[in-house]
This record gives structure tokens, C-alpha cells and sequence, in this order.
């Protein structure tokens, strides 16, 4: 068959040998692989993140010098089946997966590793026990996207919005968009959105997005001065006293208890929005660590390949809260398929262009270069 293989930070489309299901094993027909922003970094870090995910008990992470075909966010139809195997799905059948194979006892992350390979071609492997039949209507574009919408889910539940609350996404790239419409799915009132590329806004737009900036001419923080939310210790301090001395003259009420009501509910203290930093490159944290308001839960989505720093006694002072998330669980990957297929959901403004097996090249050059795309697909079957 035809794939993708990177070797060596080149990419290539080579023949190589049709994979083989093993025991709980399906092999599937690649209808779409979307590309990650993981991939692209794969390609010229691999070493660093090989050689952080040795450091956690996960070794086998691709390294430069293997051979490896990438592509995680696929989905597919069922060819045939390995040993050991319900084959509860009709040949045919569209389904996604999550991207794990375990092969001679061995645990593989599809893609990401040299003994698993990925979508970036004509076929792939997944297990039957991760694989989930994609629903009647959902068409091949759309379920490629339950991979990367997951990831999104999982950074939204980490960070805990509530649905009277604001939400500040940071980058609007295929991320950022994605985490724009799991927000509004989850009933978020308020999603500010900034990013500095204006076709990426309008994509913001598009997904929900109730505030979309340009961070070049106005702060995505601006109108937090204009709300309870505090932006400054000396408002900080008022509130506070302003809310102590009025609770302490309202006779007969137990003020301690009353007191810690009032903290419990964010009266005293008002939390800040939930921050999802979805650009990842250094100097982003720092940048909103020193920005947002204060008692702000900041959610880094985005991957920073590189080391990075911000000043711990500003995050301290105003009690910043720093989340970061990895993937998601299978419920998570469950969910988000069924709210593409309810329309809950509509991602489709994240996909702005499909190439062949012969265009992912130019497509990770594109990618890395222009602030216009967000998400480009492979669709195998293309010639050109």
C-alpha cells in the first residue's frame, strides 16, 4: 500500500507492506486523516518528546532517525478482522478509533510510534475494543474530527466553566476553535476569542465565538475592567473591605459563618474566567499569567516544544491556577462522537482543505506557515 512515512524530518510517499491485523485487531480502509499540530512538531522534535515520555514509563515514542507513519485523527472502513475478534461491524462500515494498538503483548500509540502505524495511508490498524461504528449521517470529513474535538472536550472539562461564566481562548487555531465549540456546546455564556490572524477570527466567528479580537489593537482582557471580575490587587483589597464592613453591620447574623458564605460564593473574592492558552509557543504563559484577572484557572492546550518560563510570585500574588491536559479518556472520545452525530456540535469551519497522500508535504509546510488554515485532511483515494 501507499503511506506517508517521515524519516529523518523528510516526508516521503513510499510503498510498504500491507498491515496485518492481529489478535483483537481490525484493519481498516483510511478514509480521512486529519493533520495535527502534534505531527508537524513530531517531525523536527521527536527526540525531546521520546526522550520526556521515557521519563514518565512511556518509551517507544518515534524518535528522528525510525520510520514512521504519523497520523492519529482518522477514520476509516472495516476490511477485515484479526483473531480473536467479535466482528460486530459489517465490511464497509465507517468507524473511528481511538489511536492505540497493542501488538506482541505491547501497548502502541498509532502514529507516534514506529510498531504502530498511523493514518497517513491507504490502510491502518486499530483495536476492535477502541473502535466505535461512526452513526448513520455522520459523513467521513466530520468523523475524522472526533479525535482532535475529544482533545478539546477533555481541556473544557479540565477547566471546569461553568455555564454562567466567561471563557477566554487564546489562538484560534484548530485547537482553539475546537475548544470555542465544545464551550458553546457545554452552554458557556460568554467565549472571548483572540488571535492576531483575521481569517482565523472569522473561523472563530463561525464556531461561536461571542467576542472575537484582534490582540494587536484591543486586549482580549479589556472588558474584564468593565465586570466584577478583578484585574488589579488594589480593587482586590476594596472589594474585600467593602464586603466585610457591610456584612458586619447587618445585625444578628453570625458574621464568620456569614463570611465564609460569602467567600464560598465569590463574593468577597470574585474568581476569574476560565483561560485556555491554545497557541503554544514560549512566552504565552508568561504573557497571560501577568494579563488575566486575578484567581484566573489558565488551561494550557497548547504543546510548547520548547522551554519556557513566567514568573511564579506574579502567578502566586494573584493566585493563578495552571492547568495542563494530555488527550482524553474513552468516554471523553464516546461523547464527542455522539455530539457530532446529534449536531450539538458543527465543526465543520474547521476544515479548510483536503489533500492526497502526494500533498501532505506541501500541506505541513502550508500549515506551518499560514494563518489562514486551520484543519487539512487526507483523503488517500485523491491522485493529486
Amino acid at each position: 500500500m501507499k503511506a506517508v512515512v517521515c524519516r529523518e524530518t523528510q516526508l516521503s510517499v513510499e510503498e510498504v507492506p500491507d498491515p496485518v491485523p492481529g489478535p483483537g485487531q481490525v484493519l481498516l480502509e483510511v478514509s480521512r486523516c486529519g493533520i495535527c499540530g502534534s505531527d508537524l512538531h513530531m517531525r523536527h522534535h521527536a527526540d525531546v518528546v521520546a526522550d520526556m515520555s521515557a521519563l514518565i514509563g512511556l518509551d517507544g515514542i518515534m524518535r528522528v532517525t525510525d520510520t514512521v507513519v504519523m497520523g492519529h485523527e482518522f477514520c476509516g472502513r472495516v476490511l477485515s478482522y484479526g483473531p480473536k475478534t467479535r466482528q460486530e461491524w459489517r465490511p464497509g462500515q465507517l468507524v473511528v478509533s481511538l489511536p492505540m494498538v497493542r501488538t506482541d503483548g505491547r501497548a502502541g500509540m498509532t502514529g507516534l510510534a514506529a510498531e504502530a502505524p498511523g493514518g497517513y495511508a491507504e490502510k491502518v490498524l486499530v483495536q476492535e475494543s477502541l473502535t466505535m461504528a461512526v452513526p448513520d449521517g455522520v459523513s467521513e470529513d466530520l468523523a475524522a474530527l472526533t479525535e482532535p474535538l475529544a482533545v478539546a472536550l477533555h481541556a473544557v472539562r479540565r477547566g471546569k466553566v461553568g455555564k454562567g461564566e466567561t471563557a477566554v481562548v487564546i489562538g484560534c487555531g484548530p485547537i482553539g476553535l475546537a475548544v470555542i465549540l465544545m464551550l458553546k456546546a457545554r452552554g458557556v455564556k460568554r467565549v472571548i476569542a483572540s488571535d492576531l490572524s483575521a481569517a482565523r477570527r472569522e473561523l472563530a466567528t463561525r464556531c461561536g465565538a461571542d467576542v472575537v479580537v484582534d490582540p494587536a489593537v484591543e486586549s482580549p482582557w479589556a472588558s474584564f475592567e468593565r465586570t466584577r471580575h478583578v484585574t488589579d490587587a488594589r480593587k482586590l483589597l476594596d472589594t474585600a473591605f467593602d464586603a466585610m464592613e457591610k456584612l458586619r453591620r447587618v445585625p444578628l447574623l453570625p458574621w464568620a459563618k456569614v463570611m465564609h458564605a460569602a467567600d464560598a460564593a465569590g463574593l468577597a473574592v470574585p474568581a476569574g474566567p476560565a483561560v485556555f492558552e491554545c497557541v503554544g509557543v514560549p512566552g504565552i504563559i508568561g504573557q497571560i499569567v501577568n494579563a488575566a484577572p486575578l484567581r484566573s484557572r489558565v488551561v494550557v492546550v497548547g504543546v510548547c516544544m520548547e522551554p519556557d518560563t513566567f514568573q511564579p510570585a506574579m502567578a502566586i500574588n494573584k493566585e493563578i491556577d495552571l492547568r495542563f491536559v494530555f488527550a482524553y479518556d474513552p468516554a471523553e472520545f464516546h461523547d464527542t462522537l455522539g455530539m457530532i452525530a446529534s449536531g450539538k456540535i458543527d465543526p465543520t469551519p474547521l476544515i479548510t482543505g483536503t489533500v492526497s497522500l502526494a500533498g501532505v508535504e506541501e500541506a505541513f509546510d502550508t500549515l506551518a506557515s499560514a494563518a489562514q488554515h486551520a484543519k487539512i485532511l487526507i483523503n488517500p483515494k485523491l491522485v493529486h
